[in-house]
């Protein structure tokens, strides 16, 4: 039996891919990890995979030190990124760091099965470019593009911050997985609410509601 592995934080998103690869076949056993240490951890004792599925937010150690971690232990293990953030720069830095696959949280249950036949066939599976989001497969809605602009002016590095912000993170967190200074997530955040004309926090999730990008009731 074939063995894959699930790396995400968020129980629901978890729950839902789990459910989604599935469809993979009877003969996959799945298994899901809260975050990277517990991963990593069931590698250390001896569990063998055949492929993994993480997010790249995550407590503790990163999505990316995750990469280069189950790169190190084992060169051919094929590992596919399934994340929020999804702009050129983030796809690109993961593939660098030996990702098979990136998909976005924005995509559908069908391209995830479609990029993890891809990856475990010795292909790679990258997003499509698009100008629109496609249906999302868990809570976490994507912001995604294929400028950096986002329609409002955003940087590459104000896109990756608010992608966090809208999966509700702190400052801190946001400078912990984007591996910057706090000082700095502050300026991105005070820039991003300068384009969106919001003074808050929840006036910005008001507005990407109201525009689509985050819908009531994803958490």
């Amino acid at each position: 039996m074939s063995s894959l592995l699930i790396v995400e934080d968020h129980a629901l998103v978890r729950e839902g891919m789990a459910q989604t690869l599935t469809r993979l076949g009877s003969d996959w056993r799945i298994i899901e990890a809260p975050d990277a240490t517990s991963a990593i951890a069931l590698i250390d004792e001896g569990v063998e995979f055949d492929l993994v599925v993480t997010d790249l937010i995550l407590p503790g150690m990163n999505g990316f030190s995750l990469l280069a971690m189950l790169r190190e232990r084992d060169p051919s293990l094929p590992v596919v990124v399934v994340s929020a953030l999804c702009d050129k720069v983030t796809v690109s830095r993961a593939m660098r760091q030996g990702a098979s696959g990136f998909v976005s949280k924005s995509d559908s249950g069908d391209q995830l099965i479609q990029a993890v036949r891809t990856v475990l066939s010795g292909g790679l599976y990258t997003p499509p470019e698009r100008r629109t989001p496609a249906p999302r497969i868990g809570r976490t809605s994507a912001i995604c593009a294929s400028s950096p602009t986002v329609g409002h002016g955003l940087t590459n590095a104000q896109t990756r911050v608010l992608a966090l912000l809208v999966e509700g993170r702190s400052n801190r967190e946001v400078a912990e997985s984007l591996g910057l200074a706090e000082g700095t997530v502050k300026v991105h955040v005070t820039r991003i609410f300068r384009a969106f004309k919001v003074g808050s926090r929840a006036q910005l999730l008001t507005l990407l509601s109201h525009n689509g990008s985050r819908r009531p009731g994803a958490g």
